[in-house]
């Protein structure tokens, strides 16, 4: 069969590396790597008969890794922490590369390979840091859109890199050649700009058109790679011309679409690369340097650590952002092993480099996780021997905070709350450590603190010691438990309101102390679960039933509530279970011009009118001389029979008058 049945043993491969990875909580493309290195040429009992193919085959995967990367390019990601992305990562990515370049020469390596050590230990692992974020509920925190603006930019950068390093073997002949290149970029992207953003939109418009999903996908996979193949025959990076083309993609009204689509394909080519870049690892070669991979290791981790975390305190992020930094990108990223296929391909780099690259690279990201974990406790350890923080906060009461309500996590759950808070003249405060939230609460004139609010020091500034609630709506379980016994600690007695995101976690909340737990996603689902069975005209009693033995199942807890609280409860049970109707009155119904007297509602059917709804004007209880016009809507509360009386007061024509 070919090159065919070396794909299906290596799909095979890929699919069980992938479960093992999957079943140790590691991300995928570590097993994939570990299943090249099973399948590769370096193992004796499984053989691949066309390796340089399926190295070909490959390519097109970094082409459509770098297409699906241009797609997913996002400026508005970078805006909330634009300084420390658009500026500092450049900055960052050259200090990694002075010191990786720095680490080679103190290992006795030649100027060239030291300096393509350094730029392959310049960029961080996006899939290993947004999984690690992921499972520690770090998500949304500033932190976390920290880390992303920089891998962003640290993602985009690779393309550069691609185009330089290979340069860098001569430099007197490579400098000429990069001038040359760098102009034929710069050629491309304005013709890619100028054309590109013209005739792309209007043959996905077209396409789009023929209402067909499979032809779609085939058109925007033949410009992603065709556009790169062009590149590549202008004699630039083939994945240089496939990301500009998802660039330029991803401006127009289908770019959301065409990520859709083309991940699944870029994820099958993916397999292929990653496999292959196992591959070409040497099992023995690993054995025989393994000091060598852990003095790497130890000094990658140590000095890309130090240069995060500083960089991130110059660009004015304090309390525990540095220390987040340091310890979650210090890792060696995916795309470098795209760079170190193309220096072994190019000759820039030997197998040695390259296997030990690779083997560093495995090494730091398995690690990332239980480092990453330390952050928290890292630095709850530094704040009891440093001085604490200014915190930034503004429209703080002139009086000071007392007897008030701690919102903590901002966003829009947090303003609709103050929003409402501030309509009572209940005093609050807002915790935020999302700057572009901190930003609208600022400019909506609430009192807000810019902060994490898992922090004593951001919850001593919120003078929790002497607030009467907390509100936390935070839905990240290791941040909220975090809250919680923080707060607890300052004040032991102080009820807190939660959100929670699922039945652990909200007994994990009620066995810390906090006073009510809310469900978000639980009361959406019964709120629309109630408005379809109110629109398929089931009695409203059953679904009352319905939904509130499901809320009790999900919220039942030992112990009593309150009495303010029970009654809140019946008072609430006993609204959803009132149906309103609302009956219009129509062109030439006798009701026209006739007051609420003068028809004599009450006294025919038994029924009170409740309210008229009049275009945009709502009458309330509605007096007797209250008159009629056409197309009013009035709300009435009937039994059957009553409705039906009703309607035939309302819906006689005038002429049928007697």
């Amino acid at each position: 069969m070919g090159i065919a049945s070396d794909i299906i043993i290596i799909v095979i491969a890929a699919l069980l590396g992938g479960l093992a990875a999957r079943l140790l909580k590691q991300p995928l493309i570590l097993g994939y790597i570990m299943a090249g290195l099973l399948v590769g040429p370096f193992n004796p009992v499984v053989k691949l008969h066309n390796v340089h193919e399926i190295e070909m085959l490959a390519e097109i995967g970094v082409a459509l890794l770098l297409f699906a990367l241009g797609l997913e390019f996002s400026l508005k990601e970078l805006m909330p922490v634009k300084k420390i992305a658009l500026i500092g990562t450049p900055i960052q990515i050259i200090l990694t590369m002075a010191f990786g370049f720095g680490l080679g020469i103190l290992l006795g390596w030649d100027y060239n390979k030291s300096i393509w050590l350094g730029g392959l230990i310049s960029v961080s692992s996006t899939m290993v840091i947004l999984k690690t974020l992921s499972n520690q509920g770090l998500m949304g925190t500033l932190s976390s859109r920290v880390m992303i603006g920089m891998l962003i930019v640290q993602d985009l950068a690779v393309v550069p890199l691609m185009i330089i390093l290979p340069e860098m073997n001569d430099i007197e002949k490579g400098l000429p050649v990069l001038g040359l290149a760098a102009l034929k970029a710069a050629g491309f992207l304005a013709a890619m700009i100028i054309l590109g953003t013209r005739l792309i939109p209007l043959i996905l418009k077209y396409v789009v058109s023929l209402q067909s999903r499979e032809f779609f996908l085939l058109t925007i996979t033949a410009i992603g790679l065709g556009i790169g193949f062009g590149t590549y025959q202008f004699g630039l990076s083939f994945a240089f011309g496939a990301f500009i083309a998802g660039m330029v993609m991803s401006e127009s009204d289908y770019g959301y679409q065409a990520l859709n689509d083309i991940i699944p394909l870029r994820d099958i080519f993916g397999v292929l690369f990653f496999t292959s870049v196992g591959m070409l690892l040497d099992p023995i070669f690993l054995m025989k340097n393994i000091k060598l991979i852990l003095l790497l290791v130890l000094a990658v981790t140590l000095g890309k650590g130090i240069i995060m975390g500083t960089l991130s305190r110059i660009f004015g992020y304090g309390n525990v952002i540095p220390l987040a930094l340091a310890f979650t990108m210090f890792q060696i990223g995916e795309f470098s092993f795209v760079i170190a296929r193309l220096g072994l391909n190019t000759g820039s780099i030997d197998r040695d480099l390259y296997s030990l690259t690779l083997s560093t690279a495995i090494s730091t990201m398995l690690i990332t996780p239980v480092l990453s974990g330390l952050t928290t406790p890292a630095y709850s350890f530094m704040k009891k021997r440093f001085k604490k923080e200014v915190l930034q906060s503004v429209n703080i009461p002139e009086t000071g905070l007392l007897e008030h309500v701690v919102i903590a996590g901002g966003g829009q759950m947090s303003r609709h709350i103050a929003s409402i808070l501030e309509k009572l003249k209940i005093s609050f405060i807002i915790i935020e450590d999302n700057y572009r939230s901190f930003e609208k609460a600022k400019k909506a004139g609430y009192p807000v603190i810019f902060g994490d609010a898992s922090q004593e020091i951001v919850l001593e500034a919120a003078e929790v010691a002497n607030a009467k609630l907390l509100v936390n709506t935070i839905s990240s379980m290791l941040l909220s438990t975090e809250i919680v016994k923080n707060v607890k600690e300052i004040n032991p007695d102080l009820h807190i309101v939660s959100q929670a995101l699922n039945r652990e976690h909200m007994d994990e909340l009620y066995a810390q102390g906090v006073y009510e737990v809310v469900q978000p996603e639980l009361e959406a689902g019964l709120e629309l679960t109630r408005q379809a069975l109110l629109h398929l005209e089931l009695p409203v009693i059953m679904i009352h039933e319905l939904t509130d033995t499901l809320r009790k199942e999900h919220y039942a807890q030992d112990g009593e509530k309150d009495e303010a609280y029970r009654a809140l409860a019946q008072l609430n049970q006993t609204s959803q279970c009132v149906a309103v109707t609302w009956l219009p009155i129509e062109d030439e119904s006798r009701a026209i011009g006739k007051s609420l007297d003068a028809l004599q509602i009450r006294q025919k059917t038994g029924l009170s009118v409740i309210a008229v709804l009049r275009g945009a004007e709502l009458t309330t209880n509605p007096d007797p001389e209250f008159i009629f016009q056409a197309h009013d809507l009035i709300a009435v509360i009937p039994g059957f029979n009553d409705l039906i009386e009703m309607r035939s007061i309302i819906s006689k024509k005038i002429q049928n008058q007697a």
